[in-house]
């Protein structure tokens, strides 16, 4: 409340209406150590109604996190470790970024997966290693969200007895009493996805807390959900119960008057030592942490091997093998290449990459036989067999994608999703996340452009490429041929700052020419594919399916005199991101005759090109047609882009 008030600015109702379910649950249940967050086998907890910050922040501070008195001071404050809605990375001790609603959940689900799959993995008779629940509140605001149903249907499909869910029922959001807007029979809901339900439970009772949350725990073949009765800024005189302690400070005079009621005299941020000592959880999580180090240590006794593994999935390491394994299948993908869909070059290099990467682990929204992305060696994730790598999401792109995020989060794991590019846009949000957090999760669509065909405009994703590209962080691979394709699973799997959006077409692809140029250079995600004598009177820059015909039309005016130069550019993000003496060896800015050609949006290609140059793309929607039809209707074609770069070159 006082930090609230503080920065003027925040939500402090719902942290006041959760406070007293959290206490039990961080003071009971929790297994954590503040002084080592990333222990592996902690509890993982999720607040994915994130605006409620302030009751994360105060959770992590009286608990003996390394988040300070003047740190909640400073909530909302610029470069502060208390920002508006919890972030992964800036304090310790939050597991995952919320905010946009429902998705906190869907990490959760993940986690929650992700720790059953692990303990498949590797726990043994007598030693449990991978052993931990994740817990989360969520509010009305989560259950709104279409991504509660997708990732609550799938909690319970896998049955994942582990995670626990606290529902902050409270039946207010900002606009108001949510009976306006929200009529559902929240405990019937989910028990209709195959959930373990305790409803009505008094949210500031604490022994009812701690019978519902000891009941959840004890059921495991399910997830449980805890519907806690709650009120709205709870101990707020004349605001409790209201949308108008939602979102804003309660002022001045309000405080005043919470304080009395609920006796708290101290001035604000004074906590007294008496509190700091029953909430100081430092002493229990070192001695969790040191009794299961002790039980690890067994475990590395009689499992040398697996104790080993299992230290370098959790650290994020790749194999010893992986540079020899990659470079194999890169090598191999550049002699046995071939003209074919490039989502079929993508299958190749991750059936053969995926043997050096016994962490990855993912799935597809129910297209797994058009995105291509079950290798040959794994066998489904089911509740009956919790082992599994490869993930059915069935038609649930959003929480799939924020399943992906959890999976990353949790550790242990290097996981992606994949759907039709088209239908990225059900997950955009939960990839803007994963950006945001900068974690290592790895989308797949295939499916690229008008070269979908016959399904016509509703499939043709002409935006979507550029849409990712805008992302900040977010590397975006279009490959145009085996070696590409290799390079771009090699380099999302080895990217450890941020996600990698690998995009792949359905048609076939003709065979482009190999290029003379090293693996090394194709991973800077742009790079000379075909070039000239001298200097080159023209710059062609293309990616995906165009290089080939930007191939084809640069020998068409080779063979008519002119010098030109296509450059393949799978990456834009990667190719930004290099030295300005290698772009200018790519583009050099002394050749003003430039196109870039892509059968999507021409936004973003202007920054190559230059002013006198021209960009050959789609500025509208698709056409339902075959996909070679498609692409000579709106121009795509080598003919169109060789009459292109002559009027260009006449006027130069």
């Amino acid at each position: 409340m006082d930090a609230v008030q503080r920065a003027e600015s925040g939500h402090p109702g719902a942290p006041m209406g959760m406070a007293d379910a959290a206490e039990v649950l961080w003071n009971d249940f929790l297994k954590h150590n503040p002084d080592n967050p990333k222990w592996p086998d902690r509890d993982r907890f999720v607040l994915s109604n994130g605006h409620a910050s302030m009751l994360l922040y105060s959770l992590l501070h009286l608990s003996g996190y390394d988040l300070s008195i003047s740190d909640l001071q400073e909530f909302r404050q610029l470069h502060s470790r208390t920002p508006g809605h919890p972030e992964v990375g800036r304090t310790a001790g939050v597991e995952t970024t919320t905010g946009p609603l429902g998705q906190g959940l869907a990490n959760a689900v993940g986690m929650a997966l992700a720790e059953r799959t692990l303990a498949s993995s590797f726990n043994r008779p007598g030693h449990r290693i991978v052993d931990h629940f994740t817990y989360v509140i969520l509010g009305d605001g989560c259950l709104m969200e279409g991504i509660s149903h997708e990732a609550g249907s799938f909690a319970g499909m896998q049955r994942l007895g582990k995670l626990v869910a606290l529902y902050d029922d409270n039946g207010i959001s900002i606009d108001g009493d949510v009976t306006g807007w929200l009529r559902d029979d929240t405990p019937k809901r989910f028990e209709s996805y195959g959930w373990h339900v305790v409803p009505e439970v008094d949210g500031h009772d604490p022994v009812a807390v701690r019978g519902a949350i000891e009941e959840a725990r004890s059921v495991t073949d399910r997830p449980s959900l805890i519907c806690c009765k709650t009120v709205i800024g709870w101990g707020s005189p004349n605001q409790q119960g209201t949308e108008e302690c939602h979102g804003a400070a309660l002022g001045e005079d309000e405080v005043a008057l919470v304080r009395d009621k609920i006796g708290w005299q101290h001035p604000p941020f004074v906590i007294p030592d008496a509190i700091y000592s029953a909430w100081n959880a430092k002493a229990e999580g070192e001695r969790a942490e040191a009794e299961w180090r002790q039980r690890f240590s067994a475990y590395r006794e009689e499992f040398p091997d697996l104790a080993s593994e299992f230290e370098r999935r959790m650290t994020g390491r790749l194999r010893g093998d992986w540079g020899e394994t990659s470079s194999r299948v890169i090598d191999g993908a550049r002699v046995n290449a071939q003209g074919m869909a490039t989502r079929k070059h993508s299958y190749n290099a991750l059936d053969g990459l995926g043997a050096a990467i016994p962490e990855l682990i993912g799935g597809s929204a129910d297209l797994t036989h058009s995105n291509l992305v079950m290798r040959s060696d794994v066998k489904p994730l089911t509740p009956e067999n919790p082992g599994g790598s490869y993930i059915h999401y069935g038609v649930r792109e959003f929480a799939m994608c924020a399943l992906n995020n959890g999976l990353a989060l949790h550790g242990g794991f290097i996981p992606f999703a994949a759907s039709f590019l088209m239908f990225c846009e059900y997950g955009f949000n939960a990839m803007r996340m994963a950006a945001l957090m900068g974690i290592r999760s790895v989308f797949v669509f295939s499916h690229d452009s008008i070269g979908v065909g016959e399904d016509g405009p509703t499939h043709q994703p002409v935006e979507q490429v550029s849409n990712l590209r805008r992302m900040p962080n977010m590397h975006v691979w279009r490959p145009c041929d085996a070696l590409e394709s290799a390079i771009a699973w090699r380099s999302a799997i080895e990217r450890e700052d941020g996600p990698s959006s690998l995009i792949f077409t359905r048609q076939l692809v003709d065979l482009v020419p190999d290029p003379a140029v090293s693996p090394e250079q194709v991973a800077r995600g742009g790079y000379i594919r075909c070039d000239c004598d001298g200097i080159p009177d023209a710059v062609v820059i293309a990616t995906g399916s165009e290089v080939k015909l930007a191939v084809d039309a640069a020998m068409a005016l080779s063979d008519k005199g002119r010098r030109v130069r296509v450059v393949s550019m799978p990456s834009t993000n990667v190719f930004d991101r290099q030295d300005e003496g290698y772009r200018e060896s790519v583009i050099p800015r002394e050749v003003p005759v430039r196109v870039a050609v892509e059968a999507g949006l021409t936004d973003g290609w202007h920054r190559y090109v230059g002013d006198r140059g021209r960009i050959l793309g789609i500025d509208r929607y698709g056409e339902s047609a075959p996909w070679s039809t498609a692409f000579a209707h709106f121009g795509i074609t080598a003919e169109h882009l060789v009459s292109m770069l002559e009027e260009l070159l006449a006027s130069a």
